[in-house]
């Protein structure tokens, strides 16, 4: 599934060091604006442990995790939407991404420029809002223009649109983004806000990069005044080190974990930025346990069983019957398929039935 986060945040805030050690790309970071102007994409492995433990049970050839893909976009900067910087050309990368993470510098280190002269993780963030809410704008009010033209035939969605959207225009006049403004259930306008593809719509997670020794509120006040605004408006922060980040990617994978518990860590914030983003797209897994693979799926929050067969192969959908669902704790806690088949934990499920992020499904098929 090609589901995509967009990092994005103003210059020097560490952007691409933590692009850098998400993926196996590398990007160019370098202490000066601009230095990203095409988007890199990295596919990211999403870390989890149940996969491990399924493994445990079934010993598989090989163990295939669900993936995500990270999109590094240049640095924005004051003016964007108006095309100050190379603004109208990193909007647009924005645009085609399905979420934002927001990366905000939360450290004070005077060998690293601040675009503005000084650290404020609160202004930088409402810079950021600002251009994207700005460029939304303008789609709104060309919009609202035209339905306003249309709205005079005949046309019932036209005529419908054109108080929805002058209410939108209000709500991002008051520097609210498009997200947080109320949509009736109302499918015509669900498509006129979908139609436009606003910035402000797109699910957002703000990144704060700190020092190694400020990565809590009570010791970092940079932090804590993310955090509040943050969770004022609903939004999550994870807090994490660019600089321990980097050094951990250069390590063995087998000596990461100890690293980590040196320094107090039970997961890298990477891992816990990774398991954010994925769970931001409203995304979620089941997998399949056999001894050719365990695999982890992706699915959509909410996705029915012949759907979520539909991600394996379009013929699995097609020729959906029925599917075999374990709980995956009861299969690793009962020690495979045919002991939770034995203990009544294995399910058989129907085409209405609403997947669980840890189901363990097989699915049986016609076509």
């Amino acid at each position: 599934m090609g589901f995509s986060c967009g990092i994005v945040g103003l210059p020097n805030v560490g952007k691409s060091t933590l692009f850098n050690c998400l993926s196996s790309a590398r990007a160019e970071a370098a202490n000066y604006p601009f230095c990203t102007i095409e988007p890199n994409v990295g596919i990211v492995e999403v870390p989890d442990a149940r996969m491990q433990a399924l493994a445990k049970i079934v010993g598989p050839e090989r163990i295939v995790p669900a993936t995500t893909r990270f999109v590094d976009i240049a640095g924005i900067v004051k003016g964007a939407s108006k095309g100050e910087g190379l603004g109208n050309k990193f909007l647009s990368h924005i645009r085609d991404v399905d979420a934002i993470c927001h990366v905000v510098r939360c450290f004070i280190d005077d060998n690293v420029v601040h675009v503005d002269g000084r650290v404020d993780p609160v202004r930088d963030a409402s810079t950021i809002d600002t251009e994207l809410i700005l460029a939304d704008l303008e789609a709104v009010e060309k919009r609202l223009d035209r339905a306003k033209k249309m709205s005079k035939g005949s046309d019932t969605v036209e005529k419908k649109a054109v108080p929805f959207l002058e209410g939108l225009k209000a709500h991002l006049e008051k520097g609210e983004p498009a997200r947080s403004y109320k949509v009736d259930d109302d499918d015509d306008l669900k498509g006129v806000l979908r139609d436009m593809h606003l910035l402000t719509v797109k699910p957002t997670l703000f990144v704060a990069n700190c020092h190694e020794d400020g990565l809590t509120p009570d010791k970092n006040p940079h932090l804590k005044a993310l955090l509040d605004m943050a969770t004022a408006r609903g939004d999550q922060v994870v807090a994490v080190c660019a600089k321990i980040e980097s050094e951990v990617a250069e390590l063995p994978p087998e000596e990461r974990a100890d690293f980590l518990a040196s320094l107090g860590m039970e997961t890298s914030g990477l891992d816990r930025l990774i398991r954010a983003g994925f769970k931001l797209l409203g995304l979620g897994t089941y997998f399949t346990a056999g001894v050719k693979e365990v695999r982890a799926w992706t699915i959509t929050n909410g996705m029915k069983a012949p759907q979520a067969a539909g991600v394996i192969h379009t013929d699995f959908e097609r020729g959906f019957i029925k599917a075999e669902v374990i709980w995956w704790e009861d299969f690793v806690n009962l020690g495979g398929e045919a002991r939770c088949r034995e203990a009544g934990k294995l399910r058989l499920e129907g085409k209405e039935y609403v997947v669980r992020d840890g189901d363990v499904m097989h699915f049986k098929f016609n076509v």
